[in-house]
């Protein structure tokens, strides 16, 4: 693997996990009432799934002078490997949080 690709997946990676970590909306702004929702995680999410592929796209041009055409499969399995990535910290938001927090009886 190469240090290019491996940095676009450790991007992808942080990306995927920044939305369900961070309690500010798109990493700026507080969300009204000091909870982000989940439907501002999910877009969140999609905003930066978004941005790694431009990310993606800018940087094979940069590195190889060229962008290669890509079919619905790749951007298929782009899009599950985003999933994957998120995985963790979807984990620790809506499995492990409400354990720590949650009041002995």
């Amino acid at each position: 693997m190469t240090a290019s690709a491996l940095l676009i997946l450790i991007i992808s990676f942080v990306a995927a996990n920044l939305p369900w970590i961070s309690e500010r909306f798109f990493i700026v702004f507080m969300p009204a009432g000091g909870v982000k929702r989940v439907w501002m995680r999910l877009i969140e999410w999609l905003v930066f799934l978004l941005l790694c592929i431009v990310f993606s796209f800018g940087f094979e041009q940069k590195s190889l002078g060229s962008v290669h055409s890509q079919d619905w499969e790749f951007y298929a399995v782009f899009i599950s490997l985003f999933v994957v990535f998120a995985f963790p910290a979807f984990v620790y938001r809506h499995l492990v949080l409400p354990l720590y927090y949650r009041k002995s009886l």
